[in-house]
């Protein structure tokens, strides 16, 4: 039997399913005044979600103050601005609603409010000083309104600043408190559904080839990746089905468990440095247009681990690697995403060097995290196969 040796630290305390977010009236939240952060966009007022959300707190005696400019990319300007309302309100703790941005960018206004200077100078990898943060953050209560980053239960936040976009954790980050409730999904759009889905199954499947993978985050990749393959496509279809709408958020909340578990590999680093400098692109549709050159790069590598994914998927025994390749095209059809182009953000063949030389110089250090080192000419092939 092998000697494992690994560990498990993931401090927030989760409340999941349907009705769960009227745990915020009742139960001991990290502070007595919120900075709440959400988009920029309308959903969070046309949909009744900030309405519930501060008449749930005011039940439970906590002020709020709202923050409301945060992009689909998040940048550093707005966490910056943002930490500086929290302090000047005097906010004990930031509440997180929304997509992934809301709360990665909760979780840096968290950072920034205990800490001197510059959110930059905390960052490691491209033009940051990679200064150790010893002031910690404020507490984070994290209410996501998609099922696709998981961030409710990392310490991971991902932020945007001229051209680099880079991800950044720290034990204080954890949310002390995470609401995952899936009637508060029925609301995102089908193609969005179907991005958001497509990058919690990317946590997972990277984080199960990843060379620091436990365990623990095994069964979570699993787990994550077959309920993902069951069900992103029943959400899709009907965005009012609440049981695929709870197996999906499941799974985004498992893969986040992946994330604190294992690692991301050098997929989101590739899909990052696309992103940095066409934000319009969204993170997920990225992930799915490099998703089968990507993959299929590794599947010769670690074909075990491709066929047990494989497996997950179809409920079917697998002894050919390539059939995880084949379910994921499958799952992209299924999604009717197998047709997303590239060009149609704007991307250029002759942006694609750059990206590869942007995701080695902001986040190259998740590519030491893939099953095999890959060369500049393999992540420049894998750009070029996916260009469309």
């Amino acid at each position: 039997m092998a000697n494992f040796v690994f560990n498990q630290f993931i401090p927030t305390r989760l409340f999941f399913g349907c009705g769960e977010i009227s745990k915020l009236a009742t139960e001991t939240l990290p502070g007595k005044k919120a900075l709440l952060v959400i988009s920029a966009g309308t959903s969070m007022r046309r949909f009744g979600y900030l309405d519930k959300v501060i008449n749930l707190l005011g039940k439970n005696k906590v002020e709020v103050v709202v923050y409301d400019k945060i992009l689909a990319n998040p940048i550093k300007s707005h966490v910056m601005e943002a930490a500086e309302l929290c302090r000047k309100e005097q906010c004990d703790f930031i509440i997180g609603l929304g997509g992934g941005s809301s709360i990665d960018s909760a979780k840096s206004i968290a950072l920034m409010a205990c800490n001197e200077g510059d959110y930059w100078d905390y960052m490691f990898g491209g033009t940051g000083k990679g200064k150790p943060a010893i002031g910690g953050a404020l507490p984070v209560v994290a209410i996501p309104t998609t099922a696709g980053t998981g961030t409710e239960v990392d310490p991971w936040t991902v932020i945007t600043h001229n051209n680099e976009k880079i991800g950044y954790g720290i034990a204080p980050l954890f949310p002390a408190v995470a609401i995952v409730d899936p009637e508060m999904m029925i609301s995102v759009p089908a193609h969005l559904t179907a991005y958001q889905g497509f990058d919690a199954f990317f946590h997972a499947a990277e984080g199960y080839i990843a060379n620091v993978a436990t365990p623990i985050s095994e069964l979570y990749s699993l787990k994550s990746i077959e309920l993902i393959y069951k069900s992103l496509p029943k959400a899709v279809a009907d965005g009012r089905n609440i049981e695929a709408r709870s197996d999906v958020a499941l799974a985004s909340t498992l893969a986040g468990m992946v994330e604190s578990t294992s690692s991301c590999t050098s997929e989101h680093a590739l899909e990052h440095a696309m992103s940095a400098y066409y934000p319009e692109l969204p993170h997920g549709a990225g992930l799915i247009v490099l998703s089968v050159a990507y993959f299929s790069a590794f599947v010769n590598d670690v074909p075990e681990r491709f066929m047990k994914m494989a497996e997950a998927m179809t409920g079917t025994k697998s002894n050919d690697p390539q059939d995880f390749i084949k379910a994921l095209i499958a799952m992209q059809k299924a999604c009717n995403v197998e047709a997303l182009k590239l060009s149609d953000y704007g991307i250029v063949e002759g942006d694609l060097a750059k990206f590869a030389a942007n995701a080695r110089a902001t986040m190259g250090g998740m590519f030491s995290l893939d099953p095999r080192a890959l060369t500049d000419e393999d992540v420049l092939a894998i750009y070029k196969q996916s260009y469309r």
